[in-house]
């Protein structure tokens, strides 16, 4: 199996459609169009839009589609892990328990001692979610301290996250754009509901929720992901990797639970608008 990247050539154009549609919103909405929080803006577009997205294609290109969401999807327990030092949120017993479960869901997924191709891929999933997480935090600190306009650093985080999306793809060889209906349409689909849309709807949940408990909203995606995999591409999970998952998915109903049971209406440094 090869190991070099391949641009997905369908991601920069997604992020490009999404940014222009939320401009004429951030004319009409926001009170200014200059990037008012410009180092954060940039800090969260490059790791979690750009290397989010990277890392996240170049695992599906190496690995399963069903496994890579999964992986990815271990970012409300990275989540956990980040902001305890960076957001001074106490981790409890039940979070401590947590962290060693999903640490040895991890490892069984992993398989180091195998030494199989598929651990890059494996690798790569997960260091993208580590990457969300890393953004989550970074946001969410931001909004603890200072007034966020949410279209304007939805807008300008997009905006700078395409900067090495396309440093990439235009640097390494990758398949050209047929443009075909199908693929116009798509990219339309994806670009303005899934992108745009779901990066405000994203960022309206953060200045509301704990970020543990936002990230927590995101846990039925490797489900669907796992079963649309096993239905449409015949994907099939060893023991081993079916022992991780389990260990991991209890890891993230234990976090799940722990947040919503201490979850109070304005918590010390997660103060809600």
């Amino acid at each position: 199996m090869a190991l070099a990247y391949r641009p997905p050539p369908a991601s920069p154009p997604c992020i490009a459609i999404g940014t222009v549609c939320l401009f004429p919103e951030l004319l009409v909405l926001s009170r200014r169009v200059l990037p008012e929080h410009p180092w954060e803006a940039l800090g969260v577009g490059v790791i979690q839009t750009g290397l989010f997205l990277l890392l996240n294609n170049w695992a599906l290109s190496q690995g399963e589609a069903g496994k890579t969401s999964f992986l990815v999807f271990t970012m409300p327990f990275w989540v956990l892990v980040f902001a305890w030092p960076l957001l001074g949120e106490r981790v409890g017993a039940v979070g401590w328990a947590a962290v060693a479960l999903a640490a040895g869901g991890l490892l069984l997924i992993l398989e180091p001692w195998g030494l199989r191709s598929a651990l890059l891929a494996k690798v790569l999933a997960v260091l993208a979610g580590v990457c969300w997480a890393l953004g989550v935090v970074i946001y969410k600190r931001l909004h603890n301290k200072h007034p966020v306009d949410m279209y304007n650093f939805t807008f300008w985080q997009m905006a700078l996250g395409l900067i090495p999306m396309l440093i990439v793809t235009m640097s390494m060889p990758s398949q050209p754009i047929h443009w075909t209906p199908t693929f116009v349409a798509l990219a339309l689909a994806l670009g303005v509901l899934a992108t745009a849309g779901g990066w405000i709807g994203w960022f309206y949940v953060l200045r509301r929720l704990p970020a543990g408990t936002a990230s927590m909203s995101s846990l039925g995606i490797p489900v669907i992901a796992l079963l649309g995999s096993a239905l449409q591409l015949g994907e099939r999970p060893s023991r081993m990797e079916w022992a991780g998952m389990a260990l991991i998915a209890l890891a993230l109903a234990l976090v799940s639970w722990d947040t919503i049971r201490r979850h109070r209406p304005s918590e010390p440094l997660m103060v809600q608008e």
